[in-house]
């Protein structure tokens, strides 16, 4: 079974439709999503209504609780203060009842899955290193965790020894047995690894192959739009750096 995992949309439309596009040209069976529905973009209502159609597991990012009212955005930079402030008045009641029906986590076969950390989901932290890892993988029972929230693809590996080591490499690989995993499978509308393409993760879950795939998208549309919104110039720019 091919299975396709996507995190981090942040409401670029543009972004969002060339993932969907490729998805189906690859036989995918199931699709997830990670959180982040909308949160920097321009198009937050296309994206929810998109991810909730496409998707048979919808998790809440941290900018889609902010945005629901669920908590505050006293956490976030004044750029995404900003631009959460514009999405929230561009909600529709339908996006807003769509959303408020994603949930916290899910798993799915022998995968977890989380916006942020398995240990805390709602304190929204990171795991960006090999000791942030070992503080989450006694915190899921599955061999694999599938999380978003930094829009950097990495993927930690923990021996049967316990010891973790961690890999930023685009290539695809087979998991080995008796080794488990903590996936970051990047971010679809705004990644962050120096490489301006949409990304999600391909899983053939028959096989254990797992596959980054980027997808070039319409930036500048994506861009001009935001521009169009009044939205943060640094927003709009750090799409054409991937970072």
């Amino acid at each position: 079974m091919k299975l396709a995992v996507l995190s981090d949309v942040h409401a670029n439309l543009e972004a969002l439709k060339a993932v969907v596009r490729d998805i189906e040209s690859k036989a995918v069976e199931k699709v997830f999503f990670l959180g982040d529905a909308v949160g920097y973009g321009a198009n937050p209502n296309e994206c929810v209504e998109i991810i909730d159609s496409l998707c048979e597991i919808k998790l809440l990012g941290n900018h889609d609780y902010v945005a629901l009212g669920l908590e505050s955005s006293r956490n976030f930079n004044p750029m995404a203060q900003k631009s959460i402030k514009w999405t929230q008045e561009q909600l529709t009641d339908d996006t807003v009842a769509r959303l408020s029906d994603f949930e916290m986590e899910g798993s799915y076969l022998d995968f977890y899955m989380v916006h942020a950390t398995p240990d805390n989901p709602l304190e929204w932290n990171y795991i960006l290193g090999t000791q942030d890892a070992y503080d989450n993988f006694d915190h899921f029972s599955q061999r694999f965790c599938l999380v978003g929230h930094s829009h950097l693809p990495c993927v930690f590996r923990q021996e049967p020894g316990g010891n973790i080591s961690a890999s930023a490499s685009n290539e695809p690989f087979l998991a080995e047995k008796k080794v488990r995993y903590i996936i970051n499978v990047g971010s679809v509308g705004q990644p962050r690894d120096g490489i301006k393409d949409a990304c999600y993760l391909l899983i053939d879950t028959d096989e254990k192959r797992f596959e980054f795939i980027r997808v070039a998208y319409e930036l500048d549309k994506a861009q001009e739009k935001m521009q169009n919104a009044q939205l943060p110039e640094y927003l709009i720019t750090r799409l054409a750096s991937g970072k």
